[in-house]
């Protein structure tokens, strides 16, 4: 049985370190804004977050609502576990349950406040400078769907207060769980 573990959450959340405990844990992981990125180099596009939200819409209208989750699976490691990072739409989560015979939802949630902290420190190009392109950044992720993700999620890790080992630990401690679940239904 394949398994796809799908992990959403808002910019500077903390589903890059979730991602990062799953390789460690021998998951591979692929990441749906990279896929996105590739489409933009291969039409000659920025990487700009601006740019990226506008491909990664551009590309649902050309080819509907699952398109980034079609690139992605044709991208996708052959494995009975992946991890796939920034999932943004109920139609995603739809197409990779039809993709995959068992799925697990998982969303990373941080406060705005920290969120913005964490984006403003780690200075990608593509980040945020201010509040207000902080908060034009989140509403762009929250109209393709994001927070109905979040919402129904399977699992929910807050990513708030901790230090980053410490939240490390904590997205092991779930991921373990999860693949102690998988190999229950595995028999």
């Amino acid at each position: 049985m394949r398994c796809a573990i799908l992990v959403a959450g808002m910019p500077g959340s903390g589903k890059s370190l979730f991602t990062e405990a799953a390789r460690g844990l021998g998951i591979p992981v692929i990441s749906m804004g990279d896929i996105v990125r590739l489409e933009a180099t291969k039409r000659g596009l920025r990487t700009d977050a601006e740019t990226m939200s506008y491909l990664a819409r551009k590309l649902r209208e050309e080819k509907g609502p699952s398109a980034v989750a079609e690139l992605v699976l044709e991208h996708a490691p052959q494995a009975p576990v992946i991890a796939v990072e920034g999932v943004r739409s109920r139609d995603e989560v739809a197409f990779f349950k039809k993709s995959f015979e068992k799925v697990i939802v998982v969303a990373i949630h941080s406060s705005p406040r920290t969120r913005f902290a964490r984006l403003t420190s780690r200075r990608r190009e593509d980040d945020p400078k201010t509040w207000e392109e902080f908060v034009k950044r989140d509403e762009r992720e929250l109209s393709m769907g994001l927070g109905e993700v979040i919402a129904l999620a399977d699992y929910m890790i807050v990513n708030e207060e901790e230090c980053r080992e410490a939240f490390l630990r904590s997205c092991k401690v779930q991921l373990a769980k999860m693949l102690e679940d998988i190999r229950r239904l595995n028999g």
